[in-house]
């Protein structure tokens, strides 16, 4: 679940801006939602939207250091702003240039060596920091680094999200970092450990989406399911009983939370899903790998089975329910034998979507010095394989959608003139021909084709509805 390509983030812009905001975002939803957030840390020192880099005044390149070449990558559209930065100083005016993230975390020392024209280097737990970072290296003229992990949340010190109306969807971050330290995985030593918020902010954030607009939230984490909040009243809630409290909010229709993990999924979440018709019948559960060889070395702590077992009790739960995943294939030491027990896996389950990547090492992670490294054509045949699998699955549920009656939240416009946008409760991506008045509402949608990655369908309204539209 990535955002495939740098896009400037949106948000509120203030009246009349002094200074011009441009944010490039790489990765995964927690990125753009910190994206939305650094925004708004900024909203008050007068930053206000840039439509590209040559008009910013300040311009954040927020990493992900997840996928293959994240570092070359972020050098590339360095590079490139250096250019725009000259140009920039050449007329009389100055450009910030920011790297926040992931990669800025685990790698600032190469950033600054690589790239000195960079004026701040800041991890993904220190962007509300940005005011004094600003006016450090406005002051001092040379680079701030600032990737500690303070002992303080972030979300302690952020101000209330800019809201604009409007999105029938959102994303709320509840948890950050991961202490399960998988050997191939960098979000321990990039996000830090463990930190749930409190559940009272948590449901006042919601609130205030709701109120801007938001019929579906997102609840987000690096490992959502062990969040583990401060309650209202004192104690702490599980991520269960948080959901139960969200559901209660009057105008939001619909939940959903990623990235779980299989050894936070306890009985009471599991049951949640079957008796809150709120929380939607979709489950990104990343497995890794069909081999408990190689899920003991990725040290994963579950099983095969034991992920066979949850989605069993899953669909006792909600027989309805959907499931995604995430693969990687070529992990060290990966037998043919191994790769074989994952495509048995696959084939057993039935995933309405999934994401597989062939292992590519991350630097100090446990797995980039094994030394039984995988060939990299022997890896990307086997990635093929699973991804043809994973690709037929998809095809194939998209299909058995044809004919039915789904509620689609409408969220904007479609491609083409006359058509409508919205989500099922599956995740897939419906087009329409339909009035945009509907944008923001769930309505019932025949769905009359489907494609690989997508529906398209029918709006029949009653007379009643095709009044209120």
């Amino acid at each position: 679940m990535t955002v495939p390509t740098p896009s400037p983030v949106a948000f509120s812009p203030v009246a009349h801006p002094l200074r011009r905001l441009h944010v490039v975002t790489w990765g995964c939803q927690m990125n753009v939602y910190d994206s939305t957030r650094m925004a708004d840390v900024l909203a008050p020192l007068g930053y206000g939207p840039a439509a590209s880099v040559e008009d910013a005044d300040m311009v954040i390149l927020n990493t992900c250091h997840i996928r293959e070449h994240a570092t070359e990558k972020l050098f590339s559209e360095l590079g490139r702003l250096r250019r725009v930065k000259d140009a920039r100083r050449a007329a009389g005016a100055r450009m910030l240039l920011a790297v926040a993230g992931c990669v800025a975390q685990a790698e600032g020392a190469e950033i600054l060596r690589r790239a000195p024209y960079v004026d701040i280097v800041l991890g993904p737990q220190t962007y509300h920091r940005l005011p004094e970072m600003i006016a450090e290296a406005e002051r001092a003229g040379r680079a701030v680094v600032d990737t500690e992990f303070p002992p303080e949340s972030k979300f302690d010190h952020l101000p209330e999200a800019a809201l604009p109306g409007g999105g029938a969807t959102a994303f709320l971050a509840i948890q950050e970092g991961c202490d399960k330290f998988c050997s191939f995985c960098v979000v321990p030593y990039t996000r830090g450990v463990e930190a749930s918020r409190p559940a009272a902010a948590v449901l006042a954030e919601a609130r205030a989406l709701v109120a801007a607009g938001a019929r579906e939230i997102t609840l987000l984490g690096q490992n959502v399911n062990a969040w583990h909040g401060e309650a209202p009243s004192g104690g702490a809630w599980t991520l269960a009983r948080l959901l139960r409290a969200l559901a209660e909010i009057p105008g939001l229709t619909r939940l959903r939370y990623t990235t779980s993990h299989p050894r936070d999924m306890d009985d009471e979440l599991i049951a949640a899903h079957g008796e809150l018709p709120a929380l939607m019948p979709f489950l990104h559960l990343p497995v890794q790998s069909g081999a408990d060889r190689i899920l003991s070395a990725m040290n994963r702590r579950h099983t095969a089975a034991d992920y066979r077992r949850i989605v069993e009790r899953l669909r006792h739960a909600r027989p309805d329910i959907a499931l995604s995943s995430d693969f990687i294939v070529g992990y060290p030491g990966e037998t043919a034998a191994d790769f074989a027990a994952t495509l048995t896996l696959a084939r057993e389950i039935g995933f309405a979507q999934a994401y597989s990547f062939k292992y590519s090492p991350r630097p100090g992670t446990p797995a980039a010095s094994a030394a039984d490294q995988i060939p990299e054509r022997e890896k990307e045949a086997r990635l093929a394989t699973l991804q043809d699998l994973l690709a037929t699955q998809q095809r194939d549920f998209n299909a058995r959608q044809v004919g039915r009656r789904l509620a689609v939240l409408i969220t904007g416009r479609g491609r083409h003139p006359g058509q409508i946008a919205g989500r099922s409760p599956y995740l897939q991506a419906v087009h329409l021909a339909a009035p945009e008045t509907l944008i923001g509402r769930e309505i019932a949608v025949t769905i009359a084709a489907a494609g690989p990655r997508s529906l398209a369908g029918a709006w029949h309204p009653s007379p009643e509805e095709h009044a209120a539209a």
